[in-house]
């Protein structure tokens, strides 16, 4: 930790960032009331938690002020850089204007329990358990038919990315970055008809989907998987041709060491080689009966 770190503060441009280091030696940052810090973890590896409206100088703050898991961090410039960026968000957040209402209105997500005003007509709502956007049928108007949602509701998950994407001047230049690569990943032949042009791989997680699936649609991909207590060192697998998963889908089981199951990224699900991956027909550690697995 670099002792220039502890006494960085007020960064420029952009009043109200401080940079820090904890009494337990943890590069922190404070923007307005939020609280950062660049957490170590037992693998060697930093992530990003926050904390709210701690009173007390930097130096005295501790890992126990801090909660959450904000996304891992290369190093100390990441951590940095991720902190200007959230402080540019909320810079960019107050001067767009948006305020709370209270609000009782129906969602399809259940009673509102308050609502915040972008612009006339494009109104998020928060509920007990979930929330999204209503828009007005003007603004909804200007949502692009394939993306359009007939009654105006778009939920906080996802869907909220299209409401940006369509009216990106309400939004951050954080949100914008964000609704854009959500658009990619759920919608990727809308995204591809607005912006005319074609996703390459790696730009869309849906189209990376939909090629892998294409790819292996006659391999055995694993669809469950626990680590075996009559086979020590090895991870019990349940696969299927192509990854589906119906009650018709015939189904193996295989056997797979455990370093190379958990170390493989596999984000679409983990490609069966038959001849290296013994296929296996003893005793389950899976529980109830395993299903059809002859019907191979």
């Amino acid at each position: 930790m670099s002792t220039a770190v502890a006494h960085d503060h007020n960064a420029p441009g952009l009043p109200g960032v401080s940079f820090g280091c904890s009494a337990d030696g943890m590069a922190v940052a404070l923007v307005g009331e939020t609280a950062f810090a660049m957490v170590p973890t037992r693998d060697g590896k930093h992530f990003l938690a926050t904390g709210w409206t701690i009173r007390r100088p930097l130096e005295e703050w501790r890992r126990d002020d801090f909660y959450g898991h904000s996304g891992e961090l290369a190093d100390e410039a990441a951590f940095r850089a991720k902190v200007l960026e959230l402080a540019e968000h909320q810079r960019e957040k107050s001067a767009l204007g948006r305020h709370e209402i209270r609000s009782s209105a129906n969602t399809p997500w259940g009673p509102s329990q308050g609502a915040t005003i972008y612009a006339e007509g494009v109104v998020c709502h928060s509920t007990a358990g979930h929330g999204g956007f209503k828009l007005s049928a003007d603004r909804n108007r200007k949502v692009h038919p394939m993306l359009r949602s007939r009654g105006g509701w778009y939920e906080e998950d996802a869907e909220w990315a299209i409401v940006a994407l369509t009216f990106p001047h309400l939004f951050t230049a954080l949100e914008r970055r964000h609704a854009d690569q959500t658009v990619r990943d759920s919608w990727p032949d809308a995204w591809e008809a607005i912006f005319g042009r074609m996703l390459e791989p790696g730009e869309s997680r849906e189209k990376d989907r939909r090629a892998f699936q294409k790819r292996h649609a006659d391999d055995w991909i694993v669809v469950s998987a626990l680590y075996s207590d009559h086979e020590p060192g090895f991870t019990e697998v349940i696969a299927t041709k192509g990854g589906t998963r119906t009650e018709q889908s015939p189904i193996r089981r295989y056997l797979i060491a455990k370093d190379e199951y958990g170390t493989s990224g596999h984000p679409f699900g983990f490609v069966i080689d038959e001849v290296r991956h013994r296929r296996y027909r003893g005793p389950s550690s899976f529980a109830g009966p395993i299903g059809p697995e002859d019907r191979t």
